[in-house]
């Protein structure tokens, strides 16, 4: 199956579910709190932006290497594409406009990019599936609280997961259009220029590419040999670059990797041949060079437009990028509660994310999840046997595609030897793809019942049927999603038994720190006037942001457990020693206030008696 083009119906109830989607995030962020990252980012982007503005006021001392460190070293472990937005948003809408406060400017383009997902799922999965599956996805991916939770901040997770989206859509799309091929190497170095998950895009996408092209030149020698020929270049820049290191070894390798060095031209090499040689083949077999353009530009474009984005590579671009490559390839393990068990170093359990994804998913929108790629599985399976290749339908190019991309970031984090914690937030780009295997399955289950009513009621279409259905799975997850917001890294599924079954198996009850917004307005009132106050978990960006959003007054103080005089403990297993050093320091075991939810603690506020 070809990449078509959406439909003008299609590309408006697109823009729709983007309207609706982002007006839905913009009016609900004021009752978020600010995690810890999101602080950082607050500030980095607008570092970033002053940087900006030393740029246009003073161009030649901007751009030497002493003025981009100064600005662009904070928080330099993470790409800048999503902070420089942050910052120039707040820069334009808080402190230029003055139209919002701090925070929502912050957040506006994490809004834009989120909304995003429910718009592209469905082009991706009309197109593929037919619309009544596509809208399933597209309505139920922000109902899930977590989700929901991830794309009201100001962070890299739902942005890289609309990106991871938007490239696979592109890829699919370029099977037919030429243009998609290139916008697919823009759109990929984009994301490269987002989060570090998008390294892995290559390796997922280049099977399919290859598989088309293989299809694609069958019976055609000279395609054929066109298809190896740049699978050679590709092969041989490898062996080189392999080469190359192991005789200057990594430092040397390193160091005398420059503008004018055999490294750069290998990279010239590779991009100028592969896209001169598809130029050739295009000639000769145009849907062949069509299934290998996306590799082509995606290896030409990514490094390109990964190395312009960020000032902070110009003057020193190997040896930066080498240090926020090796930050990630042996990033720290943070303690993180799973099932009774507080995991603190590899190796993590094979099965923890499919089971916190059990757990953490609705489970009227988990089963189909479930049941839609299981079933894909199934028919792959028997699709490659004679004996069984009649019971079903072949997969097409476009459902493998979606199979194998609602699987992949899973995988990737499955690893034991992957950090385990932030909740579902690191395979967000999963989600969209599982959420559409969930829309086909339950629009197959539709299809289903219709047959089966139409010999009593012939008028019955899938419309009629699909829509209580389609309520009726959502519903739950709308409620759920109602009575835990704020608070979504709190949120558990029926399956785990709500919150206080999550608690009971011995979940991670919340982390991040922003579920400490329901205690803020007790501690406004009780504080006394310049006092001190230890919020757990929350940082000292955190802390100065509840203050210039008006959530915290201004007059108080950040302490420490020992000094005090109004202590805020996030309930975490690994903290425990916290709120024991507050029992100890304030004298009392009872409680002021708290947030719980259905019972479970979440945050529990002391107060000092002096």
């Amino acid at each position: 199956m070809k990449g078509r083009a959406a439909t003008r119906e299609e590309r408006w109830l697109a823009l729709a579910l983007w309207v609706l989607g982002f007006a839905a995030l913009w009016s609900t962020e004021s009752l978020v709190g600010f995690t810890r990252d999101e602080s950082v980012y607050f500030y980095a982007g607008e570092t970033y932006a002053r940087w900006f503005q030393q740029l246009f006021r003073e161009p030649a001392r901007a751009l030497t290497d002493a003025a981009i460190v100064r600005a662009w070293d904070y928080n330099h472990e993470h790409p800048v594409l999503m902070k420089v937005l942050f910052g120039l948003s707040h820069l334009l809408f808080h402190d230029t406009l003055g139209w919002l406060r701090p925070a929502a400017a912050f957040r506006l383009p994490a809004f834009a990019l989120s909304a995003l997902v429910p718009a592209l799922v469905f082009l991706l999965g009309s197109a593929v599936y037919g619309r009544t599956p596509a809208l399933f996805a597209a309505l139920s991916f922000l109902l899930v609280p977590r989700q929901y939770f991830n794309a009201e901040l100001a962070c890299f997770d739902m942005p890289i997961a609309a990106m991871w989206l938007l490239v696979v859509y592109a890829f699919w799309r370029a099977l037919e259009d030429r243009n998609w091929g290139v916008l697919c190497g823009v759109f990929f170095g984009l994301a490269l220029c987002t989060k570090h998950n998008a390294l892995f895009l290559p390796f997922v996408l280049a099977p399919f590419a290859l598989w088309r092209a293989w299809a694609a030149s069958e019976g055609n020698p000279v395609a054929r040999t066109g298809v190896w020929r740049v699978l050679g270049l590709f092969a041989s820049v490898a062996v080189l670059y392999v080469l190359l290191l192991v005789a200057l070894g990594p430092e040397d390798f390193q160091r005398k990797f420059f503008l004018l060095s055999p490294h750069t031209l290998l990279f010239v090499g590779l991009a100028v041949g592969s896209l001169g040689m598809l130029h050739f083949l295009n000639e000769e077999s145009a849907p062949t060079a069509l299934a290998l353009l996306p590799m082509a530009t995606m290896a030409a474009f990514g490094p390109v437009i990964f190395y312009l984005h960020w000032p902070y590579l110009w003057h020193a671009p190997v040896e930066r990028t080498a240090w926020y490559l090796n930050f990630h390839a042996t990033h720290n393990h943070y303690a993180w509660f799973y099932l009774g068990t507080l995991m603190r170093e590899p190796p993590f359990p094979l099965a923890y994310v499919l089971v916190k994804t059990a757990l953490t998913v609705p489970t009227s929108l988990f089963v189909p999840m479930v049941t839609g790629w299981l079933v894909l599985a199934a028919r792959t399976v028997l699709s490659l046997f004679a004996r069984t290749r009649a019971w079903v339908r072949m997969p097409s190019l476009a459902e493998g595609l979606v199979g194998v991309n609602a699987v992949a970031s899973i995988l990737i984090i499955s690893h034991p030897d992957v950090p385990h914690f932030g909740g579902v937030k690191h395979w967000l780009p999963s989600m969209p793809f599982l959420g559409l295997l969930a829309g086909v399955a339950v629009t197959r289950g539709c299809e289903a019942l219709v047959e089966r009513l139409r010999p009593r009621w012939p008028k019955v279409s899938l419309a009629a049927m699909a829509a209580p259905v389609f309520a009726l799975l959502m519903l739950p997850a709308l409620i759920g999603l109602v009575r835990v917001f704020p608070y979504g890294t709190s949120f558990y599924s029926e399956l785990a038994g709500g919150v206080p079954g999550a608690a009971s198996l011995g979940m991670q009850r919340q982390f991040w720190s922003s579920n400490v917004t329901a205690v803020l307005p007790w501690i406004n009132q009780h504080a006394p006037r310049n006092g001190r106050v230890f919020l757990h978990e929350v940082n000292g960006l955190s802390f100065r942001d509840y203050q210039r959003n008006g959530m915290l007054r201004s007059d108080l103080q950040q302490g420490g457990p020992f000094d005090a005089d109004i202590a805020a403990y996030q309930y975490h297993q690994e903290f425990r020693e916290h709120e024991f050093n507050v029992w100890e320091s304030f004298g009392t075991r009872t409680p002021a206030t708290g947030l719980y939810l259905d019972e479970t603690p979440q945050v529990v506020v002391y107060q000092r008696h002096r």
